[in-house]
Formats: structure tokens, sequence, C-alpha cells
């Protein structure tokens, strides 16, 4: 078996999503500078929200859960992966063109179904418009997530990691366009989206071909294989249903608050950040790799790549959450607040974040446990304890609105993720001990942990002492990266003195991906 190299294909992947999501927040920049918070931003957040969703319905949730260990099986045992991948890449376009269809003709019950507090002002009709526009965008990515989940499969990361980049930068090309010419920002926006969709698809496509994953358009055909992939997938594509409806409720709960359905994407972006760059690149290439490690009976080779995984995944989201906890303010406010946002939107985005933050270390688990459990092709499991995890978001979003108001959609998702991540540690446990992290782990958690909470008190004070020049013009941005930097140095210092990690392991993760 030619194995995955873990750390430099985490470390290849979280290069390019943190590439992406640092572009994802110069996009919500422009976006609250040009937009802000109001009707306008609600209508789209929600619009574009429709395409992302079914997305991770149909391809990077369920399809993808069901595709990548299959895929790897047979390019590890050689048993004509091509032929499954044209067969799926085939059956999906057929299902999405249906999809589509129906979507941009039921688009005002779509609307009403996940934004009914939009229902009876201007925001109903420009999310129907939006909606429409947007909508295909789902074709074009989830075929792109397809060969992504292909081009994962065989070792080759750079290109998949790097398609999300387009968005990013077709939006932002967009949003400065509209500012320099005196279009209206909106107009150009959404109808961008999709031809950013179609240049992603574009991107894998080409570097899928070279790498030997050559593939065409043709008729669907149900064959054993695409039978089988569905008995995986649709548990699969329950449990992304269930997380899916976690969103649908907190939007259904904001959508009732002025404003809020926009604090929350933009609170969102931002602990979206370290969410990307670790637990999503260790996610993608975990499972990958347990799967062919399952196939060739490699117990032991699997629960090190494991235990290696939740170690770098903890190593640097705990204190990315510390931080998000202790300078929530400084970061929104020198980021967004100008133009049509204000001084009362960002300690209200910064709320958020900070209640984000904690749930951080519980997402991020997520996307380290959940390969257990689908590199056996065991979808059924993570589904169930996605419905506990769903009744726990629903009853506290709603159940907290009343008395916390709009902020109860952050709470619910942060207790749901760790009640998600208690599930599936639990269930784990019955796989063995390639399930189980290792004693090397459970020494370095505690010891993250310790230098975590250090760099928080030095956040704070440097804090205090950097106050003034975050609030002077001209200065904000330089303070917050002093801020930041401060943060980074001061852990890894802090880490390496007390054996959190150790900085070589990672230098020689990048000597071996050089070479």
């Amino acid at each position: 078996m030619k194995p995955i190299r873990l750390i430099s294909g985490v470390m290849t992947v979280g290069f390019w999503t943190l590439a992406s999501r640092v572009l994802g927040v110069v996009r919500e920049i422009f976006l609250l500078a040009l937009i802000g918070p109001g009707p306008v931003l609600d209508a789209f957040v929600a619009a574009f929200r429709l395409p992302n969703m079914f997305r991770r319905l149909f391809a990077e949730g369920a399809f993808n859960a069901a595709f990548v260990p299959m895929f790897s099986r047979k390019y590890e045992g050689g048993e004509d992966p091509l032929k499954f991948a044209r067969d799926a890449m085939n059956g999906l376009g057929f299902v999405l063109l249906i999809l589509s269809a129906l979507a941009m003709i039921f688009m005002p019950a779509l609307v009403y179904a996940t934004a009914s507090g939009f229902e009876g002002d201007a925001r109903f009709d420009l999310t129907v418009g939006y909606g429409r526009i947007m909508f295909p965008y789902i074709l074009f990515i989830s075929l792109a997530a397809l060969f992504s989940g292909a081009l994962n499969a065989t070792g080759h990361f750079a290109a998949a990691a790097a398609a999300p980049v387009l968005l990013n930068i077709f939006v932002i090309t967009a949003l400065v366009s509209a500012q320099l010419f005196g279009a209206e920002a909106i107009t150009l926006l959404v109808w961008t989206v999709p031809l950013a969709g179609i240049a992603q698809l574009a991107l894998v496509w080409v570097a899928a071909e070279r790498a030997g994953v050559k593939l065409r358009p043709g008729r669907p055909r149900w064959t054993d294989d695409m039978r089988n992939l569905v008995r995986v997938a649709i548990p699969a594509a329950l449990a992304g249903g269930v997380m899916q409806i976690n969103l649908l409720v907190g939007q259904q709960v904001a959508s009732q608050f002025d404003k809020a359905v926009g604090w929350l994407y933009a609170a969102d972006r931002l602990y979206q950040l370290p969410l990307g760059v670790v637990g999503i690149a260790v996610g993608i290439v975990l499972l990958p790799d347990l799967s062919r490690r399952l196939k060739a009976n490699d117990t032991e080779g699997g629960r090190a790549a494991f235990s290696r995984a939740g170690e770098i995944a903890l190593a640097l989201t705990i204190p990315a959450s510390v931080a998000l906890i202790v300078i929530p303010l400084p970061i929104v406010s020198v980021l967004f607040e100008r133009g049509a946002t204000s001084a009362n939107d960002s300690a209200a985005i910064a709320l958020a974040v900070a209640i984000y933050g904690l749930g951080l270390p519980a997402f991020v688990l997520q996307k380290v446990l959940q390969p257990l459990f689908f590199a056996r092709e065991d979808t059924k499991t993570p589904f169930r304890y996605a419905l506990v995890a769903m009744v726990v978001n629903a009853a506290l979003a709603i159940g907290l609105a009343p008395y916390l108001g709009w902020i109860a959609p952050a709470i619910a998702t942060t207790t749901a993720g760790w009640a998600m991540v208690f599930l599936l540690m639990i269930g784990g446990r019955r796989m063995g001990e390639v399930a189980r992290f290792d004693d090397r782990f459970r020494k370095r958690v505690i010891r993250i942990c310790i230098a975590s909470l250090a760099m928080g008190g030095l956040l704070w004070g440097a804090l205090w002492a950097l106050t003034p020049l975050l609030n002077a013009a001209g200065w904000r941005y330089p303070a917050l990266v002093i801020l930041i930097m401060a943060g980074i140095v001061g852990y890894g210092l802090i880490g390496q003195a007390v054996g959190a990690f150790r900085l070589s392991e990672f230098a020689s993760a990048f000597k071996r991906k050089k070479g």
C-alpha cells in the first residue's frame, strides 16, 4: 500500500483552505462594508445557503461519505475505480439536474420553509429572486466535490483544496468592480456565484485528468456498485439532512429578529476560518487514509493515523478557540466595522463569535471522529447520533429564543456540537483499539490545554496594552496583527516548552512535501 502522508497532506489541504478562508474574510469585509447588515444581506445569506445546504447534503456530506471509501478501496485493490467514478458522476449529475429544475420552480416554497420570518417584507421576494439565480451553483460545486474526492483518495490534495479559493476571488472581484464602476453590488454578486462554480469544476476536472482520473459524462447506469453506493449514502444523506435542519432551525429563529441572519452569518465566517483550516483538512486526509489502511488490515497504522490527526487538530484548534473567546470584539471591529456596519453590529457579531468559539473544538473533533465510521461504510450510526444532536439544537434554539433572543441559535449550535462529539466517542469505542487515542495523544492534549490557557492570559494582557492603537485610525490593522502574532508566538513558545507539540514535526512535514 502506498501510504498517504497524513501531516503533509493536512498541511497541503490546510494551506489552501487557509487561503480560501482568509479570502473569505476579505470577502465579508467588502460585503459588510458595501451592503451591511439589513434586508439585502439577510436575503443574500438565505438564498446562498440554499445551494450550499443541498451541496453539503448531496455532495460533501452523503455522497462523499459513501464515494470516497468505496473509491479508495477500489483504487487500492485495482478494481476498476474509474468505471465506478464515471457511473457515480453520471448518476449524481442526473439527480442534480432534476433537483435544480424543481428548486427554481418552487423557490418561494423553499424560501418559506427556510426563512419564514421573511414573509410579508421585502426580504422574501429578494431571497426568491437571488435564489433562482444562484441555485444552479449546486450542480457545478457538487460535481467538483466528486472530482475532489477522487483526487483526495489518490493522494492528490492540492487542486481539490485550492478550488474553493476561486469562489472568493470571483466574489471579491465582483464587489470591487461594483465599487469602482458604480454598479449595484448585490446584482454582480449573485450572478458571480454560478460562474465561480463553473470555474471550480473546471479546475478539479483538469487536475483529475492529469492525475489519471479521466471521466466523461454519459448515460446514468444502475449497477451493483451504484446500488451499494446509494445504500451507504442514504443514511449519510439523512445525517447530513439533520445537520442542515440544525442550520435551518437557527436561520428560522434568527429570521424573526432584525439583522440577526447577517450577524450570525458574519460570526460563522470567522469561526469557519480555523474550522476549515484544521478540521476539514484533517477529515479530508484522514478518511481515505483510514479506508486504505482498513483494506490492508493495518490496525496499528490506522490507530496511529487517527491519534496523530486528533493531536494535530487540537494543537491548532484549542488555541484558536481561546482566542475567539478572549478577543472577539477587536477582531470583529477591525475587520468589519466600516461603511454600512456599525459599532452595535460589531458588538453583536463578537458575542456570537465568542459562543461559536466555545464549540470550535467540538466541530473539529467531529471531523476527526466521523471518518472512523465512514471508512467502514457505516453511515447509519452517525445518523442516529445526528438525530440526537438535532433534538438538542432545536430544543435550545427555539426554547431559549424568547428569553435570550437572536443569540439562542449560536448557543444551540455549540451545545449540539459537543453532544455529537460525546456520542461519536462513545460509539467509536466499539471498534476496538483503532478507534482509541493512544497514550501520546492523551499526554499531549493536557499540555495543549495548558499552553492555550497561558496564551489566553497573554492575549488578555496584550489587548489591554494595545487598546489605544486598536481604536486609533491608521493603527487598527497593525495593532490587530501585533495582537494575533503575540498569541501565535506565545503559544508556539509555551507549547514547545511544556511539550504540547514539537515544531520539528511540522517542519519535517514541509520538507517531505517539498521533496
